[in-house]
């Protein structure tokens, strides 16, 4: 068997057993650690595909009866690094997905934050409009009782007037009368008729 050959055999089983503790060892890692342990993992493929064509070079410069159980052997260490390449996809397949997770929760946590700020605006315009109808509903009532009280005032007023008046009559005037008294405002507007009959002046 081919010395060079030998050699190049070693030190690819060498390097195939080292990759795959890589691998085993990247799929436990997270964020900047995986991310160099997959990078020099890679480079360890490369070189791994380096030695795969230096065996199948030496491999087919021998004589056929040994180029051909070397061939053979060959297919066998392709295959295992295929097998390492499709661990490695794998491996960094989950990294990729794992960042669109992060990416996608990161996204979410964003919609949320607008959605609840949009809510909190809301709220607020809300309870804005609410206090200026309680800031008018207030208003109205207090117009509403100085009016009110107002009313109230002119009633006693005009009761006042009339009880003079009656009592005036008996003594001063001296034919029926009308009296109207129309106040306005506030929109209040009060009447007060009196009909009076006094005896003519003495004769």
């Amino acid at each position: 068997m081919s010395q060079v050959f030998e050699g190049y055999e070693r030190q690819y089983c060498e390097l195939s057993a080292g990759l795959s503790r890589k691998c085993t060892a990247a799929s436990a890692l997270d964020g900047e650690l995986k991310k160099q342990k997959l990078s020099e993992i890679k480079t360890g493929l490369d070189d791994a595909d380096a030695l795969i064509r230096k065996m199948d070079l030496e491999a087919r410069s021998l004589q056929p009866n040994v180029k051909a159980m070397l061939l053979s052997k060959l297919r066998e260490y392709k295959t295992d690094l295929n097998n390492l390449k499709n661990e490695v996809k794998r491996v960094t397949s989950g990294n990729v997905n794992q960042a669109a997770r992060d990416e996608l929760l990161e996204s979410g946590m964003a919609d949320a934050m607008m959605v609840s700020a949009d809510q909190r605006g809301r709220l607020l315009m809300s309870t804005e409009r609410l206090n200026h109808s309680t800031d008018r509903i207030k208003e109205s009532r207090r117009t509403m009782l100085e009016t009110e009280e107002l009313g109230v005032s002119i009633l006693q007023d005009l009761h006042q007037q009339r009880q003079s008046l009656l009592h005036a009559h008996n003594t001063v005037c001296p034919s029926s009368s009308l009296i109207v008294v129309y106040l306005g405002g506030h929109g209040w507007c009060y009447k007060s008729l009196i009909f009076t009959c006094v005896a003519p002046w003495g004769g």
